[in-house]
């Protein structure tokens, strides 16, 4: 029988920890999807109801930012699992995932950046055109 030290419970208590910790970093981000679908499905439905189905920017924007939150969380989730990656191929696939999660997270955060710039210049033709159309 293999006698612990102090090091080794202390190892296990931290380890456990971030198991925890990572634990729920995961369920937060999987909370933060379920919330962004069940917002943008009400505005979807809302929009559908009002028969407003002409331009659904604002709600897939609206489903984006959630996207993006919740790929945060994700993404800090897999940096503390890398902490206590017991091997190379765990840290191997850790990193993958970290990648592909940072990569969709980026390009989903410069097509939200695109759509509000195509939105907010729609805004600004509609004002000056009323504006015109005052004069």
């Amino acid at each position: 029988m293999e006698k612990q030290t102090i090091h080794s419970l202390a190892e296990y208590g931290v380890i456990e920890a971030v198991q925890w910790l990572k634990l729920g970093v995961e369920t937060i981000g999987a909370f933060i999807i379920g919330l962004g679908i069940l917002v943008s499905g009400w505005l979807f439905l809302k929009a559908l109801l009002a028969r407003r189905t002409t331009d659904f920017t604002a709600i897939r924007l609206t489903l984006a930012r959630y996207l993006a939150l919740a790929l945060e969380f994700q993404l800090g989730a897999d940096i503390l699992s890398t902490a206590i990656a017991p091997s190379w191929e765990q840290i191997g696939k850790l990193g993958a995932i970290a990648v592909i999660r940072t990569a969709l997270n980026f390009f989903l955060s410069k097509e939200m950046k695109d759509e509000r710039a195509v939105t907010s210049e729609k805004h600004i033709d509609r004002r000056a055109e009323q504006g015109a159309s005052e004069k």
